[in-house]
Order: C-alpha cells, then sequence, then structure tokens
C-alpha cells in the first residue's frame, strides 16, 4: 500500500493540473462586480502631458472602450493590431489606459506600432486600474454614455470576441439611448 502511494499523490497532482489547464482558456470570463455600475471616479493626466487632466465626468455621454495597456505587455503587443485596425473603423472611440508604465517607454511604444487612441489616460501608480479591478493587462471596458461599465474582456481582445461579445453590448446599449 505504501508503495502506491506516489502513484496516488501524482494522479491527484495530474488531474488538477488537467483541471487548471483546461480553464486556461477562460481566463477572460472572470466576472466584475463593476458591470452594470458606475465606472470609478478618476482624474488622471494624458501620457506625455502631464498637464492635462481628464476625469470620468469629461467622458460622460460617450459609450467608449477602455483598453489597460503597458509598453512591457507582451499580450498587449498581440493585441495593437486589432486595435489598430478597430480604431479605422470608427465603430466606437478607444481610450487607453496606460498602467504602470514608464512615459518615453509608452510613447516610444505608440510611435513604433500605432496610436489606435483617441486619448490615453496615464495610471503611473496603478490605483485607476486598482478601481476598476485589473488583474493584468490587457483588459477591456465598454463604459457606456451614462458611465457605466457594460462589459469587461480579461486578455487579448480580437475580431471573434469582438464581434460575439462587444458588438451584441453595444448594439443595446444603441438601443437603450434610442429609446430615452
Amino acid at each position: 500500500m505504501k508503495a502506491l502511494l506516489p502513484l496516488f499523490i501524482f494522479l491527484i497532482i495530474a488531474g488538477l493540473l488537467a483541471v487548471g489547464l483546461k480553464n486556461a482558456d477562460q481566463k477572460s470570463l472572470i466576472p466584475s462586480p463593476l458591470i452594470n455600475k458606475p465606472a470609478p471616479e478618476f482624474s488622471l493626466p494624458l501620457l506625455g502631458q502631464p498637464e492635462v487632466r481628464v476625469s470620468k465626468s469629461d467622458l460622460l455621454g460617450t459609450t467608449y472602450l477602455l483598453n489597460i495597456w503597458a509598453s512591457w505587455c507582451a499580450a498587449c503587443r498581440v493585441e495593437h493590431p486589432f486595435l489598430n485596425q478597430l480604431a479605422e473603423s470608427k465603430v466606437l472611440p478607444i481610450y487607453g489606459l496606460n498602467w504602470k508604465d514608464q512615459n518615453n517607454e509608452a510613447i516610444a511604444w505608440l510611435q513604433a506600432l500605432g496610436n489606435p487612441y483617441e486619448l490615453i489616460l496615464y495610471d503611473f501608480e496603478g490605483n485607476t486600474a486598482i478601481d476598476f479591478g485589473v488583474y493584468g493587462a490587457p483588459e477591456n471596458f465598454i463604459v457606456d454614455y451614462n458611465g457605466q461599465i457594460r462589459y469587461k474582456h480579461v486578455g487579448v481582445l480580437n475580431q471573434q470576441i469582438f464581434e460575439t461579445e462587444v458588438v451584441p453590448i453595444l448594439i443595446t446599449i444603441k438601443a437603450e439611448r434610442d429609446a430615452q
């Protein structure tokens, strides 16, 4: 019986690993307690323009995609071409939240890869990201014209996710606004 103990422990660990790997691709399904609640209050400087501050109230009246990103984030580099494509389509404005990054490195990154953002909030300390419940970059939020968070996606946003998850939410938001 003692000889079977290592085998038994191995099987338990292998089973836990298999379950973890099976669910690893579902990291975007992490629920957010902020869905359908007001976005957190903030007042942040713009990237490269520390004298200009933008607050939540400045963004009211517009439905937008808030993209949490950083130049040190490898997955952000994977996501970035889609954001550039989305910005060109003008489906909705994309606002960036540059998270715990160096100002000059973030600016150089955008110069090299293109800038899909209509504005970029600079969150060097990371406090606003914490208020949004950010786990890591990239993360994306749809914030409606009333300043409510309607959607959160953890991980790389791509065309398929945008079409299947985001577009229906945008359609709902538009119908609600038209009904007012």
